[in-house]
């Protein structure tokens, strides 16, 4: 115990050492910039350190410094990161002892956010940005100057041409509550700008980490429209190329992102109805905001705030740096004031919807207009197996399972995720993969049933007035095997080159004469078959097996690692097979948790990871 209190002591003075000094250092190092472009400040801490015979100063792995700008009006700094670029100069560490070893071990794992992006202002002057650690400062002086060098910066290859319009009876109403979009930046806030999935003028998802700054940052909003007998769902969805960290460990950054938010229209006689809630989805989680007189409350989801709207139709949604999880306008998490349409902190970027695809002019910009594309078009066209074939965008394919006698979709398996390569792979998904971690832990919705389903999803995690219930009943929901009318539309012919494009929009095709419909292909025969997989599991993952490979989705712990995976045939698309479920390695337990669908969930019980093998086996009766 003596040992333990003596290392905890030597451990406390080694992290407590009193700052003396800050000083910052910047890139471009003259601080001479032209007006709303950046420079990036890294901030140093410097104390007095024991070097065994006396003390000398050394660099301290410390953040937790204020900073402001000291000039009004002076531009803006975005939330503290952890330098980028090279960083010669080393922290203070204990050379020698058991100390010594345990701090490089802690601080290894302790990431130091010493860095900001300033953003100049458009009038020139100099500016003054200062620090403050305690009772040490420093400041900053950048002159904003129109004759400064030009920063080098990547040239974007591609811009989209203007949208031929559609005949989509439901753009007026998308129109019309189109959301206002506070997007915060960081230290890449082109990997904050919302854009198309085809920004880099391809269809391949495997490539937009890399393809960053040649790809185009003309903003986008994507859309989907469902009606049920009492309320419209409009649906947006959020795209961007990166999920970013300043530290990207395994979980916190992959290729492409997706988030976005779902609007509840009541249908009150009126030819635009009443907005009465809107569902946000950050990092797979659900919150709930509604207007002041819908009566609506709790269920399964508590409201977390009031609906603030702009210009009285268009909900403001704040759209976090990064990660890009969505939140309503008044949610205390939200970095946007959305009363007075202002920053509280850090920066970013807003959007409107202007029928306009304008690109951002820096990472501070206002009010840049955005268009709005159909999903069903872009993407569910896209959905299958079969329709993805030859272009790489979507990926993760599963059987859509839903709860409490829901219908299915009309596609036997879908793309659960984009297709998605670097650092954490197909992890950006379609509103129809989308999943609530609280709503599926008490398997109330199932994956992809908020999105897909979305008066069940609201009726399930709000309580709508008694004299003003929702309806579960569908008009139009082309995603779901429901009663109602599917669109139908041109496929788009694209010019891939390097030059700029102007992508040529779908155009409407004339309903079908009345008739007696074609008679559908015969399915193919029905195969028996097994797949043995084996896979490392530190938590608890999900696994079903979609056409002859297993798909994974991580339930709670670590991200799983596949050790190999082998089948005899492919799962039957057009039968209802029986499975059977075999074990043969693992220390917990190995459930088939449903049996209409082939999943099977994996439970690990310790701590650490382990190996388990099991063989999903599967025999066709009808």
């Amino acid at each position: 115990m003596r040992l333990g209190l003596l290392l905890l002591l030597s451990l406390s003075a080694v992290f407590a050492q009193t700052p003396k000094r800050m000083s910052v250092s910047s890139t471009p190092a003259t601080l001479r910039i032209r007006p709303h472009s950046e420079a990036i400040l890294q901030v140093k801490v410097y104390a007095d350190v024991p070097d065994g015979q006396g003390t000398k100063e050394g660099r301290l792995r410390q953040a937790g410094w204020s900073v402001n700008i000291a000039t009004p009006n002076g531009g803006w700094v975005s939330k503290p990161f952890r330098f980028q670029g090279a960083d010669s100069e080393p922290f203070y560490e204990p050379s020698t002892g058991l100390a010594g070893s345990l701090f490089r071990q802690l601080s290894g794992q302790f990431t130091v956010k010493d860095a900001v992006v300033y953003h100049a202002p458009e009038a020139p002057g100099t500016y003054t940005v200062a620090f403050q650690l305690g009772e040490v400062r420093t400041e900053a002086a950048i002159t904003v100057d129109p004759a400064a060098p030009a920063l080098v910066e990547p040239a974007e290859k591609w811009t989209f041409g203007p949208e031929a319009p559609i005949a989509d009876p439901y753009r007026k109403l998308v129109e019309h509550y189109s959301p206002y979009v506070a997007q915060e930046t960081w230290f890449d806030w082109r990997a904050d700008a919302i854009c198309r999935v085809d920004y880099d003028n391809d269809w391949d998802g495997g490539n937009n980490w890399e393809n960053l700054g040649a790809g185009s940052t003309q903003a986008y909003v994507y859309y989907a429209t469902i009606e049920s007998r009492s309320h419209w769902f409009l649906i947006y969805n959020f795209f961007h190329a990166r999920d970013y960290s300043d530290n990207c460990v395994v979980g916190t950054c992959h290729e492409n992102d997706n988030e976005g938010v779902i609007l509840a229209v009541r249908k009150d006689g009126t030819e635009l109805g009443k907005l009465e809630a809107m569902e946000t989805l950050a990092h797979n989680n659900i919150y709930s905001y509604t207007t002041g007189d819908s009566g609506i409350r709790a269920g399964v989801h508590n409201v977390d705030g009031p609906l603030l709207l702009h210009n009285g139709s268009h909900p403001v949604v704040f759209l976090e740096a990064g990660g890009h999880g969505a939140i309503g306008g008044s949610d205390k998490k939200s970095f946007f004031d959305a009363n007075n349409f202002d920053w509280k902190q850090n920066t970013g970027i807003t959007y409107v919807y202007k029928g306009v695809a304008e690109r951002p002019r820096h990472g501070v910009d206002r009010e840049v207009g955005y268009e709005l594309l159909p999903i069903y078009h872009h993407w569910w066209a896209r959905a299958t197996q079969e329709s993805n074939e030859g272009e790489r965008l979507m990926s993760a394919f599963y059987r859509y399972t839903p709860v409490g006698n829901r219908p299915r979709m009309r596609a036997a398996t879908v793309a659960g995720s984009f297709n998605g390569v670097d650092h954490g792979r197909d992890k950006a998904k379609p509103f129809w993969g989308w999943h609530d971690v609280a709503t599926q832990r008490r398997k109330v919705l199932a994956t992809g049933q908020w999105g897909a389903d979305p008066a069940y999803g609201f009726s399930v995690n709000l309580r709508f007035p008694a004299d003003r219930p929702m309806s579960t009943d569908y008009v139009f929901n082309p995603y779901l095997d429901v009663a109602g009318p599917e669109p139908e539309f041109v496929a788009v012919v694209r010019n891939l080159t390097d030059n700029p494009v102007v992508v040529a929009a779908a155009t409407p095709v004339a309903a079908p004469a009345p008739g007696a419909p074609p008679a559908p292909p015969a399915p193919p025969a029905p195969t028996n078959g097994s797949c043995t997989v084996e896979v490392v599991v530190d938590g608890s993952v999900g696994v079903q097996i979609v056409g002859n490979r297993p798909v994974y989705e991580v339930l709670v712990g670590a991200p799983e690692r596949e050790v190999s995976q082998t089948c005899t045939a492919a799962v039957p698309r057009y039968y209802t097979p029986q499975y059977r479920l075999e074990k043969t390695r693992g220390r917990g337990e190995v459930k088939l948790v449903d049996p209409a669908a082939g999943k099977v969930e994996i439970r690990d019980p310790a701590r650490g990871a382990d190996t388990y093998r099991f063989t999903l086996h599967w025999q066709v009766t009808n």
